[in-house]
Order: C-alpha cells, then structure tokens, then sequence
C-alpha cells in the first residue's frame, strides 16, 4: 500500500477517535475485550495521579509509558512525537518546569485542536501543539533535549525518516524514549493491507529486529529498557508482536 494511502487512513482513524473521545477500546481489530480508556492506561504502566492529571487528553492509545522511563529534568525542551489530545505531553509538562517547554507533533488536526483546547484549559503556558508529520519535523535541529513517543512510529510508513529526523532535532548528548508496536511473527498480505489493523498499530509494524536496526542507523546508540510480550493478549487478540521500550541516544 503506498506510504499517502496509509497515512490518509491513519489521520481518518484519529481524527474520529479524537471526536468521539473513544480510544483503542472500541476498534475489534485493536483490541481483543472492550475496555476504557483508563484500564488501557492502567494496564500499561501509568498511576493513577498520571491518569487524572488531564483526564480528558487519556485516549487510551499507548502501548507504554514512555515518561516513566524517560530522565526528564528541569528546564529541558521536549519533543513529544505524535502526541494526540496532549496527555504524554502534560506529564511531561510537570517535569520540565517553569523553565522548560514542551512540544507536541502530530498530523491530525482535530488531535491538535483537542490539545490546544486541554493546554487552554488547563492553564499550560510552556506546551505547544503543531501540526505536522513525524517524518519531516517542523522542529529546529540540535533544538530537543529530550524525545517521547508513545505507539507513534509504528504508525509512520518511512519509519527510517522518523529516526532521521529525531537525530537531527535533538541535541548533541539528547535522549529518545519510545515505546512502541513490533512484530514478533509474519502477518499475512492480507492482515498488512488491512484498514483497521493499519490504523489499530499493527498492519504496518516493523519486525522487532529491523526496527532495532533503523534506529541504530540513524546514529543512534539504543538500549531496551523493556518488552511487553502479554500486550497481544491484553489487546492485540494475540497477534504475534510486542511493545518495545527503548532508550536512543545521540
């Protein structure tokens, strides 16, 4: 399928999750028992004080908590790559300070009006949405200090360009933590061409090793900080893959 195809499928997809308010829960290609948004969060490493901090921006889409394995620290610009209604983002928020600054990147409008609404809401003043694809990012280089992404990259047909891009946005000695869909098995031509499955982060996932590779590729040092190998049960309906938690560094 060609990389504009799947791209208008995947902004289709999010643009009604954003809407709708309903997450991975609701779409049977995605997950195997319906579930809210909350227990999703829940299931994969996010507490409670995390999961009420901006409620409305918990969309149940992750695969991981990449703030929970991040080294964030006061005053550092962070880039948040495909960041929806804003919920990593607002975490982030609370480790960077008054002197830091949070960014949040994604290509669906209607997440990034949903995070603007959130940030105004909340009075958040050092986070900023922009509209744009991870592939080429509307980022400055040698401008980020730290890199979350949270079952994103998986989304991205070019996700050799997606780690390009992360090494040229981020500053010399920077960190990228992602947490993210990878296969464990071979799909069918079937399930890869499959609207739902490439929308519900599996029809376009990487082998676990390929993936490895692409970071490494890019420049990147990388060190995996986890995988969870029982997310195909809990809401994948055992398709053969993982969620991979990494540390990249430049």
């Amino acid at each position: 399928m060609k990389d504009k195809k799947i791209k208008e499928i995947v902004k289709e997809r999010y643009s009604k999750i954003a809407t709708s308010g309903c997450g991975c829960s609701t779409a049977s290609s995605c997950c195997s028992n319906p579930a809210t948004n909350k227990d999703i969060s829940r299931s994969i490493g996010y507490t409670e004080d995390e999961m009420n901090y901006v409620p409305e921006a918990n969309m149940g889409l992750g695969c991981g908590n990449p703030l929970a394995l991040s080294k964030i620290k006061e005053g550092d610009v962070v880039l948040d790559l495909g960041s929806g209604a804003g919920f990593d983002a607002f975490l982030a928020v609370q480790k960077v300070g008054k002197t830091g600054k949070v960014i949040g990147v994604d290509m669906t409008e209607e997440m990034i009006k949903k995070a603007r609404e959130n940030a105004q809401k909340y009075g958040h003043r050092n986070v900023e949405f922009r509209l744009g694809d991870i592939e080429n990012l509307p980022i400055e280089g040698n401008s980020i200090d730290v890199i979350i992404s949270n079952c994103v990259i998986n989304l991205a047909p070019n996700k050799k360009r997606v780690f390009e891009e992360a090494y040229r946005v981020l500053k010399k000695g920077g960190r990228m933590y992602v947490s993210d869909i990878v296969l464990l098995g071979e799909l069918t031509e079937t399930q890869m061409n499959d609207r739902d499955l490439i929308a519900g982060c599996v029809g376009g996932a990487l082998q676990r090793d390929d993936y490895l590779t692409i970071i490494k590729d890019a420049g990147f040092k990388v060190r995996i900080l986890g995988e969870d190998k029982e997310i195909n049960k809990r809401q994948y309906g055992g398709i053969n893959l993982e969620s991979l938690k990494i540390e990249a560094c430049k």
